[in-house]
């Protein structure tokens, strides 16, 4: 048997892609204010319908959860209902999209909560500002989240899977990278705590853990994916040892069979790749289907699959400036180049308006 390329099936779980190019969440600000999808994102999710999958931009699961201005929520009936023209656009391409499911725990503001401080594992503030309703701000020192308020957000994470699927979407993603709430519990530079939740790996992965077993217990495991970045530095994120934490996450997530794990881990030389990347660890481990993002390009991404070490690759960058991305991969075309002034705008200029090759 030949080795897969970008350009063969796969199936995820019970999502069956017709090819392996993955669209990586990006996060684009084109919501109303209250986290509503619109009309604009619709036409922006179709344009990019020949993916294999898209993984659809980080998705607030309730208003705690919320901290991005005009960045898309699941928590509303308003919410759901706005979400379905995007899902039926994109499978009237014949294209598949799961949503990502989004907390941001202390990278969020008071200015998003009604003056209430956002939550954390630990109250450790992140460095840097950020960009509120009122305007850039320092960070602020975030609220330990008590045990007992654990449940609770386990409840959200489940309502918004539901919600999901209910507005049409092919399943989840749960976010637990890049410096947000389930990746502060798992890494040890954000969680400082000294009760079943913090300390050991073991109980830094107890929450985020929760929150997949019970997603997978209801929609299934077959609709829900996960997503990890055991390496990135991004929003003060660090741990002492991350082989060790991953390695740990990794087979614990194996038992529980999501349909599939989204690995961001670049090689050195991309992006924060570092000298010891993460994939080869966990590749052993886990024997559903791997993912792998982090600054590919066609060359890079067929050697992936053709050594095995990823069933499908994710390609964030690309796909804002190009929405055939797909078929200028296969047909070696050239790509365009993304305007970055335009990246979070709140506009159609710079997000629906790139053409399609001959377009």
């Amino acid at each position: 048997m030949s080795n897969p390329t970008l350009f063969d099936s796969l199936t995820l779980g019970s999502i069956e892609l017709r090819n392996r190019v993955v669209m990586a969440p990006l996060t684009r600000g084109r919501a109303e204010p209250d986290g509503t999808p619109t009309p604009l994102m619709r036409t922006y999710y179709q344009q990019r319908a020949s993916a294999g999958l898209i993984v659809s931009e980080a998705t607030a699961i309730s208003n705690q959860g919320t901290g991005w201005f005009r960045a898309p929520a699941i928590y509303t009936d308003a919410h759901e209902a706005a979400w379905k023209p995007v899902t039926n656009a994109v499978h009237e391409r014949g294209g598949k999209i799961v949503l990502q499911l989004w907390h941001m725990g202390r990278a969020s503001h008071s200015d998003f909560h009604g003056g209430e401080r956002s939550v954390a594992p630990s109250a450790i503030a992140l460095s840097g500002t950020i960009n509120t309703p009122n305007g850039p701000k320092d960070h602020e020192t975030p609220r330990a989240l008590e045990a007992s308020e654990l449940p609770g957000i386990v409840d959200d994470y489940v309502a918004a899977a539901k919600r999901a699927i209910a507005a049409g979407f092919d399943g989840v993603e749960v976010h637990a990278a890049n410096g947000y709430l389930l990746d502060q519990f798992i890494r040890d530079g954000s969680n400082k705590r000294t009760d079943a939740y913090g300390g050991s790996v073991e109980n830094r992965w107890r929450f985020p853990l929760q929150v997949v077993e019970a997603v997978i217990g209801a929609i299934g495991a077959d609709r829900t994916g996960i997503r990890l970045s055991p390496t990135n530095p991004f929003q003060s994120m660090s741990d002492s040892d991350p082989v060790a934490t991953f390695v740990h996450g990794t087979k614990a997530l194996a038992t529980l069979k999501p349909a599939f794990i989204h690995l961001i881990d670049p090689p050195p030389g991309h992006m924060f790749g570092t000298d010891t990347p993460l994939y080869p660890h966990m590749r052993p481990i886990f024997d559903g289907p791997l993912i792998l993002n982090g600054g590919f390009d066609r060359t890079r991404a067929d050697a992936a699959l053709a050594e095995g070490h990823a069933d499908a690759i994710a390609f964030g960058v690309p796909f804002i400036a190009n929405p055939d991305l797909p078929e200028r991969l296969r047909d070696g075309a050239p790509l365009a180049a993304p305007r970055p002034e335009f990246f979070y705008t709140g506009e159609a200029e710079g997000y629906t308006d790139y053409p399609p090759l001959g377009g």
